[in-house]
């Protein structure tokens, strides 16, 4: 069974990085599991926390480690990832040494209201996952634009030219983890 954590940058309840996550998580293989690892409750990252860990981070960090592979759903906040997906980065990868990303395959997927699509997000992303030692997919590249357009009321995602490109997302991820773990 493959594991794979899902920790969604957007803390919206109707958040769209939730729904397009949701969207490529049914498209995954009966034979993985997919956790969404919920980042709402951590303090923000304080140094001074390495030696006595508010709970959370432990939680946390205990989540991430039993991941096999990990997936990055992030909006576009002013040219860049939310606050909240860099700050559950931050306390996932200290104390310094004690990173519990290492090594994990990593999906980034970027989308935004807008038509940039969440470009620069995954962009901004790419240099922090490289150097936590994530391999990280390079194609396909998950950029989604105008996400507003593509759930249906209840939250489903309604296309399905789009729902076959989440399927090759979906399929090389898989492959990209099979070939990234031991």
């Amino acid at each position: 069974m493959t594991k794979i954590g899902v920790v969604v940058g957007s803390l919206r309840k109707e958040s769209y990085a939730r729904k397009w996550s949701v969207a490529l998580a049914e498209l995954f293989p009966a034979d993985v599991e997919v956790e969404f690892l919920e980042i709402g409750n951590l303090p923000l990252y304080n140094e001074e926390y390495d030696e006595n860990n508010p709970s959370e981070y432990t939680e946390f960090r205990n989540a991430v480690s039993a991941q096999d592979a990990i997936i990055f759903a992030t909006p576009e906040y002013n040219r860049s990832t939310s606050g909240v997906l860099k700050n559950a980065i931050d306390v996932a990868s200290r104390p310094w040494g004690q990173s519990v990303w290492t090594g994990k395959p990593a999906l980034i997927l970027g989308h935004s209201i807008s038509n940039i699509s969440g470009a620069n997000a995954v962009q901004s992303l790419r240099p922090t996952l490289a150097f936590l030692d994530m391999p990280v997919l390079g194609q396909p590249e998950v950029y989604l634009a105008n996400s507003q357009n593509f759930f249906d009321e209840d939250g489903k995602l309604n296309n399905e030219e789009t729902r076959g490109f989440l399927q090759t997302v979906a399929d090389a991820f898989i492959a990209h983890i099979e070939k990234n773990t031991k």
